[in-house]
């Protein structure tokens, strides 16, 4: 019974509950990396976090217009069960919920994220998210609009490939957010329990190590939601939480970075080579 009000909720999930999961979960890390900062920044808090409010809101609007593509591809995954969850014999319901989770949690996150590292034309859009020196709640949803359509993109290439009912994305996309405001928000868990936490899930030291602005870092820690897909595609790597620099070794320049402008415009500008090659 709980199981079936559970995907009876997520089934039909107001517009407002989503947006309210969204607000909630920015303003409830931001208090607590408020009151307990991992890095005690020397910067205008309100003016970092209007930047990457902007950028929350262009991606809302990214997938608020492509939704119906979205729910498109969903409903004709389960009407001509097709996918692995439609291939796979019938299972428990929490089993299912959490096959269709890691499918999800791969294409939706790891695999764009590490193609967006790899292929240079993604790269560019992708770039954006990196030249954040100010790392907290907000730049969890610091994304081009380009990047957010390339998002968008591999999440339908994901709900056809693992065969998704609706209410299984509305739970990816519900948990992917809260995922990301909390794995990119400025605190500091106590050591070992970040550790112990990122064999299962990404926790905040794991993710921050993709965030060190060199390589071979930067192309680390893909995961959004779970940890497993770095561990066994071996693109997981460890860095002390002390190590770590924020930000991108191409862009340096705080103007670069702290511009909306400028910003909106490096996906269009000359590429340029990082100043520290793979080891």
């Amino acid at each position: 019974m709980i199981m079936e009000n559970f995907i009876a909720y997520f089934s039909t999930i107001p517009s407002s509950h989503r947006a309210a999961l969204l607000a909630g979960g920015i303003a409830l890390f931001w208090l607590f990396e408020s009151a307990a900062p991992f890095i005690r920044f020397t910067y205008s808090k309100w003016q970092h976090a209007g930047i990457n409010l902007f950028f929350t809101g262009t991606t809302i609007l990214v997938n608020f217009a492509l939704a119906f593509v979205l729910l498109r591809t969903a409903d004709y995954s389960v009407q001509h069960e097709i996918g692995l969850l439609n291939l796979l014999p019938e299972m428990p319901s929490w089993l299912f919920l959490l096959v269709g989770l890691l499918g999800l949690d791969f294409f939706g996150a790891y695999l764009a994220h590490f193609v967006e590292h790899r292929w240079y034309p993604l790269w560019r859009f992708h770039l954006i998210h990196h030249t954040d020196t100010y790392l907290d709640t907000t730049s969890g949803n610091r994304h081009h609009p380009g990047e957010s359509v390339i998002r968008f993109a591999f999440t339908c290439i994901g709900v056809l490939i693992v065969g998704c009912p609706m209410w299984l994305v509305f739970l990816y996309q519900s948990l992917s957010v809260v995922m990301t405001q909390f794995n990119h928000a400025n605190i500091g868990l106590p050591k070992k329990i970040d550790r112990w936490m990122s064999y299962i899930l990404v926790s905040p030291d794991m993710h921050k190590v993709h965030h060190h602005y060199q390589l071979p870092y930067t192309d680390s820690n893909y995961g959004n939601i779970f940890s497993l897909w770095d561990r066994i595609l071996g693109t997981y790597r460890h860095l002390d939480r002390e190590q770590i620099v924020y930000g991108i070794d191409t862009h340096q320049d705080p103007n670069e970075h702290n511009r909306l402008s400028n910003l909106l415009q490096i996906p269009f500008q000359p590429l340029r080579k990082p100043t520290h090659k793979p080891e």
